[in-house]
């Protein structure tokens, strides 16, 4: 069991280390500096790698038959419910998303009609504070980690993934900050300081202070 886990943290350490060495910005202006205006076909092709790395992981880690616990009724229903609103709480944080940026095909269209900037880089980015960006700075590392943590049979391999899942949207929400520092300044500088990263705990902080 311990060999196992080992290696399930390993191959996700893999996976992890390369997910974010493409996505650091050294990598994006190297390849600016060499392809130009082709940046452009870069976030789709980051976008397909890391289906392919993780379905990689999926296949090649170990999955022990041991089960860390089995929820039984009514736990496995409330349990259920709350896996569903975390869902709609998902869907939420990603109202007003582009999707067709986030994807890498709106690049691609520019690209296609000779309207390609090199200075939106692999993607614009825009700066949000609407909707579940009042509460948390990364609402969608938040809904994402609790659908994925409510689950009525938890195994070892999904318990360590989770876990792993759980590190690497901390640590990845520190690098992507550092981004958005770079690019909007102060704004977002102060924005870090009025809203929590991913614990909406000043709402109830606030509730408190205005009984």
């Amino acid at each position: 069991m311990i060999v196992d886990t080992f290696l399930i943290v390993l191959l996700f350490s893999l996976f992890a280390f390369t997910h974010s060495f493409l996505a650091s910005n050294k990598i994006k202006e190297r390849l600016i500096k060499n392809i130009g205006e082709k940046i452009a076909f870069y976030r789709l092709f980051y976008n397909l790698t890391s289906i392919i790395l993780f379905l990689a992981f999926l296949f090649l880690a170990p999955k022990p038959d041991v089960i860390i616990y089995d929820l039984h009724y009514p736990f496995d229903i409330i349990t259920f419910v709350l896996q569903i609103i975390s869902f709609i709480g998902l869907l939420w944080s990603l109202k007003g998303t582009d999707l067709k940026e986030f994807s890498g095909i709106a690049q691609l269209m520019r690209y296609i009609k000779g309207e390609y900037k090199l200075d939106d880089g692999d993607a614009i980015y825009n700066f949000r504070v609407e909707g579940a960006y009042k509460f948390v700075r990364h609402p969608v590392y938040l809904f994402s980690i609790l659908f994925l943590g409510f689950r009525p049979i938890m195994d070892l391999f999904y318990f360590v993934t989770f876990i792993c899942v759980v590190i690497y949207f901390y640590i990845g929400s520190l690098f992507e900050e550092k981004k958005l520092v770079q690019k909007f300044g102060m704004m977002y500088s102060e924005y870090q300081k009025r809203v929590p990263r991913l614990i909406p705990y000043k709402i109830f902080i606030n509730k408190w202070s205005n009984r």
